[in-house]
Formats: C-alpha cells, structure tokens, sequence
C-alpha cells in the first residue's frame, strides 16, 4: 500500500535534510547542489527563477542594482514547494512584487540567533538592499521545549541533545519563544537601517494556526509523520489555535516597540485560502498553493509592488 507521503509529496524525496556542519552557524545547505527540486548557489542558498529567465543568489548571480531578501528558515527556503520556481520568493518576484529580485536567504532548521548570524556574515555578498522581509519564529517555539540548561544564553538550536522527558509550561514556551525573536529581531533592525532598508516581521505560518480542521488529505500527512516523529507527543501544547495567537499578540506587540510592521501569515493565509486548499505537506511546510497565496498575502499587507 502506497503512504500518503508517497502518492501525494513523491518530490519529498529529494529533500534530504542532510546539511554541511559550518562553523558559526551550526550546519547549513551544501553549495552547488542541483536536485530535480532545488538548486543552490556556491554557499548553499537556493536560487530564486525570474521574469525572462532570470536568476538571482546571493552568492552568484543576479541582475544588477538592489535587491529585496526574503529571510528566515526552512519555509523560506522552500521546502515542500516542487521546484525553486514555486517558493515564496519566486512567487513574490514574478507574480506580485516584481520590481525587485528577492532572494532567498534561509537555512533550514535555524533559530532567530542562527537567521540574524547568516545575514550577517553574507551581507558582504549583496547589492544595496531595499527590502528586508523575516518570515519566522515558529522554530524558536518549537525549541523552547528544551531545558534551561539546552537554551544557553542565545536559544536553543537542534540537534543540541535528545529530547527531554518533560517540557516547560506553554505560557513559559511562548514568554521564552517571544523573547528571543524579539531580542534577534532588534539586531536586524540595527542592521536594516545601517543599510537603508525597509524592515518587516512575518510569523511563519503553522498549519494548526492557520485553520483548527486540516484538510483529509494533510491528516493523513500528518499522521503519518507523527508515526516516525515526536512533534506530536511535544508539541501539542503550542499547536492549539489560541496559543499562536497569543505568542502573535505578544510579538505584535515587541515588534510594535521596535518600530517594525508586523504581520501574522497565519491569519493571512487562512483569510486567502479556501475550505478546500490543501495548504500544507507538514505541519510547518506548505504546498506550492499554500506558499504562492502566502506571496500573495505579504504582498497585500506590505503594499509591495
């Protein structure tokens, strides 16, 4: 009998999730991968497809004047979608904010301390920048149910050590998850107006926020990952409805202290999509659909063109 994974997602395959230990940051992707779902440059970032064939990388090539970036985790980097062509920041430049090359400035499973680090130590890489766009903080979450002594002074990151047998309470996850983000958040700000660019915070979109009944479909996905993962077991606390929007009011409101705009993709997507699109291939990844009407929904709100 074929899994759901199999007869739905087959091009999951190809994201391996085996990433290059990199001093500084942890692990990141491989340079100069090619797969029949995404490519990457000489760092490891993937590539964004443009309008007329265009391309654009933060370490090789794109057209020339500023750029926008598109930056945070393994959502961003695309994950799921079935080509770079179908990943938000190749939606965004060419469907609904063309006027400027995005690129793609994520790496998979990072924290807020490893996205704020890969910026920084890439930033050498760009053109002047015009738009900064983080679409994050479900992985700060998600980490939080490790103990004290896992968290250091920075957060967290995975693989750090096995699971523990018991988590904090969830308003501890969400205080802790939230100042984090929001502490990170502050050092892209500082950088984003050194660099004269337009700074905004997206929470990431996770699929028990977005609409409490998934689809039939995205059940049977989720069931069957639950089978060989714990997010379940671990997470179940921070999946209701309720708890994403707290941990939204709460960053709402740090990103409002910072001068920086603010959107909740959660409650965006679930406003754009219909009772019958499927959105997610996991519970933190989305389809081609779902991350092409995420574009669509940071384009609305931030009025980019």
């Amino acid at each position: 009998m074929t899994s759901p994974r199999a007869e739905f997602t087959p091009h999951m395959e190809h994201y391996t999730f085996v990433l290059e230990d990199q001093p500084y940051l942890g692990y990141f992707q491989y340079g100069g991968e090619k797969t029949p779902v995404y490519t990457t440059d000489r760092h490891g970032f993937r590539a964004t497809p443009g309008p007329g064939g265009q391309r654009a990388t933060v370490g090789d090539d794109r057209p020339a004047g500023p750029v926008r970036v598109l930056a945070g985790s393994s959502a961003v980097f695309g994950v799921g979608a079935t080509s770079d062509a179908a990943t938000i920041s190749a939606r965004l430049w060419n469907a609904y904010a063309p006027r400027r090359p995005w690129l793609n400035f994520a790496g998979q499973s990072h924290n807020s301390v490893q996205e704020l680090l890969l910026f920084t130590l890439f930033q050498h890489e760009l053109a002047a920048v015009e738009e900064i766009v983080l679409l994050s903080g479900v992985n700060n979450l998600v980490l939080s149910r490790l103990p004290e002594e896992k968290q250091g002074r920075h957060g967290a990151f995975f693989d750090c050590g096995p699971a523990p047998d018991g988590i904090p309470s969830t308003a501890r996850r969400v205080e802790h998850a939230t100042d984090l983000t929001l502490r990170h958040l502050g050092g892209w700000k500082r950088l984003a107006d050194g660099l004269g660019a337009q700074l905004t915070f997206a929470l990431q979109p996770l699929a028990p926020w977005v609409r409490e009944q998934p689809l039939p479909r995205e059940q049977a996905l989720f069931d069957e990952l639950d089978e060989v993962s714990n997010f379940r077991r671990f997470h179940h606390d921070i999946s209701a409805m309720e708890v994403g929007r707290a941990y939204a009011e709460r960053l709402a409101t740090g990103c409002g202290e910072l001068g920086v705009p603010f959107v909740d993709m959660n409650v965006a997507l679930g406003e754009a999509a219909g009772p019958e699109d499927w959105l997610f291939i996991d519970r933190v990844h989305c389809t081609d659909l779902g991350y092409d009407l995420a574009a669509r929904r940071l384009t609305e709100h931030l009025e980019l063109t």
